[in-house]
């Protein structure tokens, strides 16, 4: 199994890098957020999951450690592979997974293109007892309450992606009370 992969980004597509390991490339699949942040020719060592197939071999890569063994989580569900775990982790943050779970939020993982309420409920019901709901509020991070999960509905269907919403949400004053109040103070935090 290769663990770590260390070189420099020789290419950089939509999905994926090219790392120049010297004398070949390796093609190496991973979240979006941490793909925009490369540039060619960075030195990079990613954390990786080799997935063998019958007829496809893949190498994912990760940042941290942490991400990894997030991502070997998810795989551990059944009906969710390679492809939809990277999905889940180029959608939500390591941060928003673990409040989804926390919450049981089955409506945050149904923003992920290809997962419908019975997968994101599987993933759910899987992770609940694997991914303890660290110390929350030490992380700066609140759980969210009904009109929270209301004012996150609404910022995503007005085009925001779930992570600027839940961003908003979570930087929004707790003396705001209701969910029109809440979303007219998340969108002017929002505004350019």
């Amino acid at each position: 199994m290769i663990a770590r992969v260390r070189g420099r980004i020789e290419q950089i597509e939509n999905d994926h890098v090219i790392v120049d390991v010297g004398a070949f490339g390796i093609t190496v699949y991973a979240p979006a957020a941490q793909l925009v942040t490369y540039h060619l020719g960075q030195a990079v060592a990613l954390f990786t999951h080799l997935h063998v197939r019958e007829q496809d071999i893949s190498l994912f890569g990760f940042s941290t450690p942490e991400e990894l063994q997030l991502f070997d989580l998810l795989l551990r569900v059944d009906g969710v592979g390679p492809r939809l775990a990277l999905n889940i982790l180029s959608t939500l943050t390591p941060d928003s997974l673990q409040l989804a779970v926390a919450n049981d939020e089955p409506a945050l993982l149904t923003r992920v293109p290809g997962i419908g309420i019975k997968t994101a409920r599987k993933i759910l019901f899987h992770l609940k007892d694997k991914l303890a709901p660290a110390d929350l509020t030490g992380l700066g991070i609140r759980p969210l309450s009904d009109s929270d999960a209301e004012v996150i509905d609404a910022l995503t269907s007005l085009g925001y992606s779930i992570v600027e919403a839940q961003r908003a949400v979570q930087s929004l004053p707790k003396n705001l009370e209701g969910v029109e109040e809440r979303l007219r103070a998340a969108l002017s935090q929002m505004a350019p």
